[in-house]
């Protein structure tokens, strides 16, 4: 692997120009360095060290960055993280500064995973499902990867009480999961063939969520494993949000997408918070939303999983 780049003050304003303006929101004055590291898909990532010591995680959009986000995807990003950050579950790194150049976070040190990690990931995830909302959807629209998520709810304006029963879902997961990852498909010449299976599968979709009805949970919205990390104490820590209030066994199906968390993740989810029978047949419902998305940011390779998630959930 290459070094990473670093910039440093020393060598002059030119360089010096490349912090993020957010920086300066710190207090701590200009940063000694800023050192690359691996970033997403829609933003760079590196780490400021300062003159006093001090180290911050920074998310930044590079000039030219051709990614269709809009100008508040780090506001968003933001949100999501001081709302599961309130909950208390699980260890979220911290806001210290936001605006539409970069984020600024806590830095956190990855650490190493004890032999109760997935244990205790699985209780504190369940914990997290019992923060409940109003409705299925949330406060602001904001993003899965860089696509637009839209949250609004499907019975008017958001309300931030708890009290929803989740009745909302089936026709929030439809219309602002689904249909709009399929429209987007659409608008950018993929066929007609994703809507059509939609179509088809409709039914049998809307017949699978009414029958695990509950009060909607805090989600994490993308949870694999690349949003979560192990800290210095060995505890998990949750990254790149896409909040929303909705289902839980969303989150959970999207853990298992790609190869899917220990066992034993599962097994201490469910015996702090079981799972409603027919849970294996939501699977692939949910899932779907997940591989749309991917056919909408990285193209054909997940068009023919897509069309065979439709045609299960149809069966």
């Amino acid at each position: 692997m290459p070094a990473p780049t670093c910039w440093t003050v020393s060598e002059g304003r030119r360089v010096a120009a490349k912090f993020p303006v957010e920086l300066e929101q710190l207090g701590r004055g200009a940063p000694l360095s800023l050192r690359a590291c691996g970033g997403g898909c829609i933003a760079s990532a590196a780490i400021a060290q300062f003159a006093d010591g001090s180290r911050v995680f920074v998310k930044s959009l590079e000039p030219g960055n051709n990614t269709a986000v809009g100008p508040d995807v780090f506001e968003r990003e933001a949100e999501g993280l001081q709302a599961l950050a309130a909950a208390g579950s699980l260890r979220i790194p911290a806001v210290l500064a936001c605006g539409s150049h970069a984020l600024v976070l806590e830095l956190i040190e990855a650490g190493t995973p004890g032999p109760e990690f997935f244990s205790a990931f699985g209780r504190a995830l369940a914990e997290l499902h019992e923060h409940r909302g109003g409705a299925c959807g949330f406060v602001h629209d904001n993003y899965l990867g860089a696509s637009p998520q839209p949250n609004q709810p499907v019975r008017g304006p958001w309300q931030d009480t708890p009290g929803g029963d989740g009745s909302d879902w089936p026709e929030f997961f439809m219309q602002r999961r689904l249909r709009y990852q399929v429209a987007l498909a659409c608008a950018r010449g993929a066929g007609d063939e994703l809507l059509v299976l939609l179509d088809r599968a409709e039914q049998a979709i809307r017949q699978r969520l009414q029958a695990a009805q509950e009060p909607p949970s805090l989600l994490h919205g993308d949870l694999w494993s690349g949003n979560f990390m192990v800290d210095e104490q060995g505890r998990a820590c949750l990254i790149d949000p896409a909040v929303y209030y909705g289902h839980r066994e969303s989150d959970l199906a999207m853990t298992r997408l790609f190869g899917g968390f220990d066992p034993t993740f599962y097994q201490a989810y469910a015996e702090r918070l079981p799972l409603a029978a027919g849970h294996e047949q939501r699977l692939p419902v949910y899932q779907l939303y997940h591989v749309l998305n991917h056919f909408n940011l990285f193209g054909s390779a997940y068009y023919g999983q897509a069309c065979q998630l439709l045609r299960r959930c149809a069966a």
